[in-house]
């Protein structure tokens, strides 16, 4: 949710003159993004705050913005312990961003706004999307669970849903400017519907997506093993382009801590959930969240969450340690774990992820998988001589592109080099605990309009004096990391997300 709402911000500031800065140059505005979900990101954001109080200071007029569920949270106190913040806006009104830095700028004194219920769908914001052929599409905002540990129901609100045609008509846009995948959003997006009066409408909405033209992958995240039913995966199976692919999380695998969690399910329910989608879908890689450490958290409890992960066969885990969150009742719960217990945990339920990770991604030599051609998912892919995408499962699969080849009738002949957006059918050689490995030539390389897309919004930016390689910008000719001159009417624009 925090990507789809930072690109929501990005498309909000340029559409009001901004653009983005270049790479190791001194923005003249930064806008933070927050999550509050753990302590790690209250930590990074006052420290990242502080590495930019001296940069400000060397560059009058510059401005710091902080939002998402952490300004929403803190509120105020942003501004009392750093001072130097220019604008606090919450998670209801990210529209207000543009006003807010300029009420800043011309009063010269911060601006604090935080509103208690949302003042519009951020989706009908507009958007500076990050990837030309992969989107993300928000369905509801808010939840109506209340989880002990989470502090999101208390920031986001509760839920709303957004109505079926305006989200199959965001899509269906998306599809005709060569979107080739969307992930549908949502803190609980198996509760999608209800607030319409309509329990079937999430199922109903995935097989709306599989009548929509030229939209070939279609995702969701996250759904709630409470609320998720046999309707959801019929049409998962049913539906050509809902990928195989599960997010689920689980948090514990322990009823004990379940309950006191307040998750309404228990380990049986869950393990019979992924029993129900492997034998609809029997390629589905599933994933999942686990939380460590919860306050009363036995050995015994911890063992059980092993013995899930043994039994359930994750293709991977998000795993976190408990932090305590001020406002949840867990924060006050007896039984708080001392953190080298939780850290001894955490060891050893992440070697047990990678290890199961491990095994099934070995499974998976010598099949045959199609990758979505990504830009930037592979962070050593210079090194490696390889590109990197997603299969269809979601996994992540480093491939040897091939050479230069002709193109016949929209497919390119082997050892063609592909575009991002465009599809590569490849052989698994090996995998590795959090990837797979193809590293003979491409059985092919289909042109795609995603890569067409991909390649268009590449072309704008060399028009734009833009070089090949050269970062977005960047004037030609100018050494990384120095700024160039913005226009008079225009600024430079810095966005990190904290999560």
């Amino acid at each position: 949710m925090n990507m789809h709402d930072s690109e929501r911000l990005a498309g909000l500031l340029e559409t009001a003159g901004y653009r983005r800065a270049a790479p190791d140059a001194a923005p003249d505005v930064v806008v933070f993004n927050t999550c509050a979900v753990r302590e790690n990101a209250d930590n990074r954001l006052y420290g990242n705050l502080g590495h930019l109080l001296p940069v400000k200071n060397a560059h009058p007029g510059m401005q710091i913005a902080v939002g998402g569920c952490l300004a929403q949270k803190d509120r105020a106190a942003i501004t009392a312990r750093a001072p130097w913040v220019d604008v606090v806006f919450g998670t209801h009104n990210i529209g207000s961003l543009p006003v807010l830095l300029e009420r800043a700028r011309v009063q010269e004194q911060a601006q604090v706004e935080i509103l208690e219920s949302l003042e519009r769908f951020p989706s009908v914001l507009p958007a500076r999307r990050e990837s030309p052929y992969s989107a993300w599409v928000a369905i509801s905002v808010g939840c109506n669970n209340t989880c002990t540990f989470c502090i999101v129901p208390s920031l986001r609100g509760r839920e709303e849903d957004r109505r079926p045609g305006d989200v199959l008509a965001e899509i269906e846009m998306l599809a005709s400017e060569g979107v080739l995948e969307v992930t549908l959003l949502g803190q609980n997006v198996n509760s999608y519907g209800v607030g319409f009066g309509d329990r079937l409408a999430f199922s109903k909405l995935l097989r709306a997506c599989g009548e929509i033209e030229g939209l070939e992958r279609v995702r969701f995240t996250s759904p709630h093993p409470r609320d998720f039913t046999d309707d959801v995966i019929a049409a998962m199976a049913a539906t050509d382009n809902v990928m195989p692919q599960l997010h689920m999380p689980l948090q514990s695998g322990s009823d004990a801590v379940l309950r006191s969690m307040r998750r309404a399910y228990r380990r049986d329910k869950y393990l019979a959930i992924i029993d129900r989608v492997r034998a609809a879908m029997p390629d589905a890689a599933i994933t999942t969240d686990i939380i460590v450490g919860f306050p009363g958290e036995t050995e015994r409890d911890f063992c059980d969450t092993l013995d899930v992960v043994r039994q359930a066969r994750f293709a991977s885990a998000f795993t976190f340690q408990y932090s305590i969150r001020p406002g949840t009742p867990a924060a006050q719960m007896d039984g708080q774990i001392p953190p080298e217990v939780v850290r001894e945990r955490y060891d050893r339920l992440a070697a047990l992820v990678s290890e199961v990770s491990w095994q099934e991604n070995q499974k998976l030599a010598g099949t045959t998988v199609e990758v979505l051609v990504a830009d930037g998912e592979g962070r050593k892919d210079g090194a490696t001589h390889r590109m990197s995408g997603r299969a269809a499962d979601n996994r992540l699969v480093h491939f040897a592109p091939g050479g230069n080849g002709p193109v016949v009738n929209g497919l390119v002949v082997a050892g063609a080099l592909p575009r991002p957006g465009d599809v590569v059918t490849t052989v698994v050689t090996r995998g590795a605990p959090n990837y797979l490995l193809a590293d003979g030539a491409p059985l092919s390389v289909r042109r795609t309009r995603g890569g067409d897309a991909w390649a268009a919004r590449r072309a704008a930016g060399q028009a734009a004096g833009q070089a090949p390689g050269q970062a977005p910008g960047q004037a030609p000719g100018q050494a990384p990391g120095t700024a160039r001159a913005a226009p008079a009417d225009r600024v430079l624009l810095g966005m990190p997300a904290l999560r």
